[in-house]
Parts: C-alpha cells; structure tokens; sequence
C-alpha cells in the first residue's frame, strides 16, 4: 500500500459553519496539526489551508479547501497534482450520516453515497480509488431533514462522540500514513 502524502478534511469555510456537523472532516485536520505542531496557513492558489507535517517519518500534507463543500474537489486536484500526488496517496476526510457518532470507519474506494463533497471529488480527481476515513454524525430520521441536520452544530453528546472518535482515529494515524490499513482498519472497527 502506498504511503499517505495528502490528509484532506471536508467542510465549509467561516465562522458560520466551523461548529456544523459538515465540518467534521476540518475539524480531524485540525486535531492532526495541533498533534503534530503544524501550522496551516493560506495557499491561495490551491483556494485552501495547508500544513505540513511528519507523521511516524512520513511527511504528509493537511489540507482545508476553502471553497464550500460542494466545490471542495478543485483545492484538492490542484493540490495533488501540482505536488504530484496520486489518488491511491491520499485520504479524504468527511462527516457521514450513515455512521452513528463516535464511529469512524476507513474505507478504500467506492462512489459517492450522496456525499456532495465526494460527489465534486471524484471527477475532479479523476477517479475514486483514494482512501476516505468516515466520521459518523448520526442521521436526522428523514431525507428532507438532512440539509439543516448538516449545517447544524451537533448536539453536546454527539459532539463529544464524535471527538472521541477522532482521537481514536488520530491514534491509529501512524499506520494509516504509512499504509498498513489493515492494522488501522482491525483498530478502528473494533470499537
């Protein structure tokens, strides 16, 4: 497996949306760099944060796309190919409501799901075998309820739900960076 050189968590940029559960997939970027004492910084010609970092001797990317989420997959194609990175190196960090909070899943390939960050992602980058890591923030009950449900801040539970979760997914980080996905996986979904 190939080593991880690009972490991109999904969200919308602003105070208005920093506390929604759509932002889950900044808000595990952001636990990651203040982990590993990265910095983000804006890269205006990739319209998004970035930080470097090393990880278990690895050197990895952090990367917020500072577009909103339906338009996320432009930052990070950019990104990817200006520095060279294939899809098979990178993990796409997003919310999802088919998790409950505080599950987290790691998943190679697949569609889109009706995720619209993933949905503008996978043509962008050409292709969908990249890896993604699912943080769970629960399901409203009904589709017509999902679009306010997202844009949200999740309730005091589920919010530390989800940051349990996080930590647990930063724990493992080491090896997914590295690409021993199965020890990851084998951590992750025991729990």
């Amino acid at each position: 497996m190939t080593a991880i050189q690009l972490v991109a968590g999904l969200g919308n940029p602003g105070d208005r949306y920093e506390q929604t559960r759509h932002n889950a997939g900044f808000w595990f970027v952001d636990a990651v760099a203040r982990r590993y004492s990265a910095q983000f910084r804006p890269e205006s010609k990739y319209k998004s944060d970035v930080a470097r970092c090393t990880v278990a001797g690895n050197e990895c990317r952090l990367q917020k796309p500072m577009d909103f989420m339906n338009c996320s997959g432009q930052p990070v194609a950019s990104l990817a190919a200006f520095y060279r990175i294939p899809r098979t190196a990178i993990l796409v960090v997003h919310d999802d409501l088919d998790l409950p909070p505080g599950t987290i899943r790691l998943k190679q390939d697949g569609g889109h799901g009706g995720h619209n960050g993933l949905r503008d992602l996978i043509p962008k980058l050409g292709g969908k075998d990249f890896l993604r890591l699912r943080i769970g923030i629960g399901h409203p009950g009904h589709r017509d309820e999902v679009v306010g449900y997202v844009l949200k801040p999740a309730a005091h539970a589920d919010r530390a739900a989800i940051y349990q979760a996080i930590d647990a997914a930063i724990e493992v980080l080491p090896d997914i960076i590295a690409g021993n996905l199965e020890a990851a996986m084998k951590e992750l979904h025991t729990k």
